[in-house]
């Protein structure tokens, strides 16, 4: 076995071990964080099913962002869209055989990268062209973004530029899941596309990317406006850090 496949081994391992115990601490530290008070954005639902239905069409349809700015919607909701399609895409080397519904969508994962790089390029182009986004971003957020066009450009690179064995890769990434190492193509655009993946990995649960997770623990958009006929009674969590 060649020092890069072990190396990429490693580093696959490490960056798998990072997210997952980076995300596990994260969304557990925002489950115990207490809400002593009802602060839901209102107009909100009044009961718990209609809080379901408010957060069914902001994680699918960016409803309050829609309300706000017509513009950053298109550029964020095409950037996510198109990145679930790549995502599922990928299952391909992850699953064996491969799932019918997986082969299917193949094609579209293949045009949603295009989209993902468009609006990710429209979401960077505004922290350099909207005055007061430009003064509130951090380097961070703009490595961030070049971090992710990154991954989609030397994707498509691997496509249509320079072409990778992706049999040879789907069997590494298997050898992984099912700890059988395999051999891992020495492709310099292939190196470059996982290394950029892994960072991205690692960095995810200290980041802004959180935000995936943390809506769903926001008590602005999880809390029902039921306050005048439910007494809202605060958690022992809550209760502890007031006293």
């Amino acid at each position: 076995m060649s020092l890069l496949t072990i190396a990429f081994t490693l580093l696959f391992y490490f960056a798998a071990l990072v997210l997952i115990i980076g995300l596990g601490l994260r969304i557990r530290l925002y489950a115990k964080t207490p809400a002593p008070l009802r602060i839901p954005t209102t107009p909100a639902p009044l009961t718990t099913a209609g809080v379901v239905g408010r957060m069914f069409f902001e994680v699918t349809l960016f409803r309050s962002l829609f309300k706000a700015n017509k513009w950053i919607w298109i550029f964020g909701w095409l950037f996510h869209a198109a990145l679930l399609l790549v995502l599922l895409r990928h299952l391909r080397y992850f699953t064996d055989p491969v799932w019918s519904w997986v082969a299917l969508m193949q094609p579209l994962g293949a045009y949603a990268a295009f989209v993902m790089i468009a609006g990710l390029a429209g979401l960077w182009a505004r922290r350099f062209l909207v005055d007061r986004v430009r003064y509130i971003s951090s380097p961070s957020d703009h490595l961030m973004l070049a971090l992710l066009i990154a991954i989609g450009l030397s994707g498509l690179g691997m496509k249509y530029v320079a072409a990778t064995d992706i049999v040879a890769v789907k069997a590494f990434f298997l050898g992984l899941m099912y700890f059988d190492w395999q051999p891992i193509p020495g492709d310099p655009l292939l190196m470059l596309h996982l290394v950029l993946v892994a960072v991205l990995m690692i960095i995810f649960p200290f980041s802004k990317l959180l935000h995936a997770p943390g809506m769903f623990f926001a008590p602005t958009r999880t809390q029902p406006d039921n306050a005048r006929e439910k007494r809202h009674l605060p958690t022992r969590a809550a209760t502890r850090q007031a006293s």
